[in-house]
């Protein structure tokens, strides 16, 4: 019997180291159509950068074997010099990312104000120039056991913040290109904070000129001209509502005012989509109209899932922002979506916790046997 198994075992096992390609580019395809489904179906979905990442990850391994296979020693040369490269590309940009957060860090406070918001890839630049500082010195290999086993459990804490991280800048970056269909009855304008408490911002003014220039290429393709919905109460600190000013702007570029619907009531992004469905429907008439919401580009992902939230059918179009200004922007977005899901990440990081105490009062007590950190 035992030989039978390993019989079936070593056919199998042979079965695949002759089929490597066949069998990594079944696993391949398999990964880009769940992935593919996935995001044509729902692009407002988190897991759908996890499978994106499979599918990475499959296509890499079957590139590899591929190549490999081919027995040509120049394209495995090749390969193996762009795998190098790549992998120095990303250990130089995780060793020296403070350089980059201290650039941008810059910019920052040379054209915006400097409230704590603005200042986050500050703060981040500093303390990673502190950690690099602190190892550099060879702090950390002089550290009991007890304390070195708390630096691991916040090192594996601090892995599993960057991988949500990473998680959430791919799902932004896919869910830029999510198809457009020329072919809606409202455009929906996030709101933004007014200067001055009555002028529309140029963050806000690059939402509007998106949302008109969509407008006119709708139009342009035979197509009806959507309403435009206003969405932004007005704060303590504004003269007038968002929705007010934005309005105003957008006659003053051009655009019909009887074509603009205001959502004055709405004071976070997610009473904006269901204060702004709850005016669509009144104008239309039911639920089944075509939406699109119109943010900046950093704002997109976690915009889409207000939306979903909110049951709105819509997808949204971003407006480009400045470069210096995404960093602090994006950072501000991830710790948005971070506190959407943070029962699920405080579990996660309360196990990670609570396994590497425990091994620090292990090693606290002299059973130095038990600690894998």
């Amino acid at each position: 019997m035992q030989s039978q198994l390993m019989q079936s075992l070593h056919q199998i096992f042979n079965f695949i180291v002759h089929n490597q390609v066949t069998l990594t580019s079944l696993i391949m395809f398999i990964f880009f159509s769940l992935f593919l489904l996935s995001w044509l179906i729902e692009p407002r979905r988190l897991i759908n950068g996890l499978i994106f990442t499979a599918f990475g990850i499959s296509f890499l391994v079957w590139s590899a074997i591929l190549i490999i296979s081919q027995h040509n020693p120049l394209l495995t040369t090749s390969f193996s010099f762009l795998a190098l490269v790549i992998l120095f590309g990303i250990f130089f940009l995780v060793t020296f990312s403070w350089i980059f957060f201290l650039w941008n860090a810059y910019f920052v406070w040379k054209y915006e104000s400097h409230s704590l918001p603005n200042l986050l890839t500050l703060i981040i630049g500093l303390f990673l120039v502190g950690l690099w500082t602190l190892n550099r010195l060879g702090i950390f290999h002089r550290l009991p056991d007890w304390l070195h086993s708390l630096v691991a459990g916040a090192t594996f804490i601090a892995f599993y913040l960057l991988f949500v991280m990473y998680n959430f800048l791919l799902n932004l970056v896919l869910y830029q290109i999510v198809p457009r269909r020329y072919n809606q009855d409202y455009l929906i304008v996030l709101g933004a904070g007014l200067i001055e408490g009555k002028k529309v911002s140029r963050l806000l003014g690059a939402r509007i000129d998106r949302t008109i220039a969509f407008s006119n290429k709708q139009y342009d393709k035979g197509h009806k001209r959507p309403k435009l919905i206003m969405s932004g109460g007005q704060g303590k600190d504004e003269d007038l509502s968002e929705a007010a000013a934005m309005k105003d702007y957008a006659v003053k570029h051009g655009y019909d005012p009887n074509l603009i619907l205001l959502e004055d009531k709405s004071t976070n992004t997610y009473q904006n989509m269901l204060y702004s469905k709850k005016v669509a429907v009144n104008d239309w008439g039911n639920s089944k109209f075509k939406a699109k919401f119109f943010t900046n580009n950093y704002h997109l992902f976690r915009a889409g899932l207000y939306a979903k939230m909110a049951h709105l059918k819509a997808n949204g179009v971003g407006a480009t922002t400045r470069f210096y200004f995404l960093p602090n922007a994006t950072i501000r977005e991830f710790a948005g979506v971070f506190i959407m899901h943070k029962k699920r990440h405080f579990v996660i990081i309360g196990l990670i916790a609570i396994l590497f105490i425990i091994q620090a009062i292990f090693a606290v007590l002299g059973w130095g046997k038990y600690i894998i950190a």
